[in-house]
């Protein structure tokens, strides 16, 4: 459950906000001067694991952070940047909004669509099913077998 913090919040408003959020929700402001002071309480405070949001007036979140301990940043096998692993996390937020949605992702072979989770897998069919724009970053595994050849 996401956590809301008033316009002009204090530095204590901005701590109690935060501890009161659960881990699958996210710390939200409409206020710039409110998201830069919580910014700095979650690194004052040592406080890990909390996306702290700036929304605007419809709810959507215009910048986001999560604090995380850097070791946290990248696992040590990973052949990723820093930065990548912060994409691949975003994308794994963006992931979690689709479940909360009832949206699932298919990977329909060299294609990825989404539709909803309500949708019985013999009714899958391109009418029910919106194709992803992936930008060419989204590959059917079956295209890497036959690039392979």
């Amino acid at each position: 459950m996401d956590t809301y913090l008033d316009r002009g919040a204090s530095y204590e408003e901005i701590l109690e906000g935060i501890r009161e959020c659960d881990t699958d929700g996210s710390v939200c402001c409409t206020d710039e001067a409110v998201f830069s002071l919580a910014k700095v309480v979650l690194v004052k405070e040592k406080i890990t694991g909390i996306t702290l949001q700036l929304v605007d007036e419809q709810g959507y979140a215009i910048r986001q952070v999560t604090s995380k301990k850097p070791e946290e940043d990248m696992p040590s096998d990973s052949h990723l940047s820093t930065r990548q692993t912060a994409v691949v996390r975003a994308l794994e937020k963006v992931l979690a909004h689709c479940k909360k949605e009832g949206i699932q992702l298919i990977g329909y072979s060299d294609e990825l669509v989404a539709m909803p989770v309500v949708v019985n897998a013999e009714d899958v069919s391109p009418a029910v099913a919106l194709d992803v724009n992936t930008h060419g970053v989204y590959r059917g595994a079956d295209s890497l077998l036959e690039s392979d050849d």
